[in-house]
């Protein structure tokens, strides 16, 4: 089995993409959360597990300084194939 390598869009082209990056309870576990990213037609294009991308963000609290980071590090990595959605 062959690991496919993710590629991110460019950051300016993602940030053109995003609309809104929003916070939800994952459907199928109330429990965990998700980041769901929306583009300017309100589809979703892609989401993040909250837990993972605080953790790979490095985000301990909930602060403007914190959601400006998340923003920042979602941008850069939004993945390539989001532009199909």
């Amino acid at each position: 089995m062959s690991e496919e390598t993710i590629r991110f869009l460019p950051y300016e082209q993602a940030a053109e993409l995003v609309a809104a990056i929003q916070e939800e309870e994952d459907i199928d576990n109330p429990d965990r959360h998700i980041l769901t990213v929306y583009n300017h037609a309100n589809r979703a294009v892609c989401w993040f597990d909250y837990e993972e991308l605080m953790r790979d963000a490095g985000i301990q609290g909930k602060d403007a300084t914190s959601k400006q980071t998340l923003t920042e590090y979602v941008l850069h990595h939004i993945p390539d194939w989001a532009l199909d959605e």
